[in-house]
């Protein structure tokens, strides 16, 4: 019998891959993109406004730019999550200074959990991320079935 509790999703072969960093972090980022420019040319790329812009500006890959975090960038890659637009998160945060948008950080955070995106948010994860033998394959994950559980809720309370 088919477990209805949870839903089986694809990552395809093809990543649409989210770039983000704090304003202390953009420099590393750029920086482990140009490593990285191999295997990221060959997935579709987005970012938070003014980390896509630098990475294009400096390394030359096509990445679609959404708002600077600071003004929904980051709930406008979470929706994207959501919709299934967005499947790994490259996010070089910066844990020692405070962010004025730190809730929006947070619920990106908490939406890739929900949605078992993988997301990195060091250098080291991204490094583990990127190479991984499941870069050039599909995937299949399983996300809690959202419908059903929504249905529940309704007939429950």
């Amino acid at each position: 019998m088919m477990n209805e509790e949870f839903l089986t999703l694809t990552i395809g072969k093809q990543k649409n891959i989210a770039l983000i960093a704090h304003d202390s972090k953009k420099p590393e980022l750029i920086s482990w993109c140009e490593e990285h420019k191999d295997v990221l040319k060959n997935h579709f790329l987005c970012g938070t406004g003014t980390t896509a812009r630098m990475i294009t500006d400096k390394t030359g890959l096509p990445v679609k730019g959404y708002n600077s975090g600071p003004l929904g960038g980051d709930q406008q890659i979470g929706a994207r999550i959501v919709e299934g637009r967005i499947d790994f998160v490259i996010f070089f945060s910066d844990p020692l200074t405070a962010q004025p948008h730190d809730p929006d950080v947070k619920a990106l955070l908490r939406i890739s959990q929900v949605y078992d995106i993988p997301i990195a948010n060091n250098r080291a994860t991204a490094d583990f991320l990127i190479t991984s033998t499941l870069m050039d394959q599909e995937y299949d994950h399983q996300i809690v079935n959202f419908k059903r559980n929504i249905e529940h809720r309704a007939n429950t309370l």
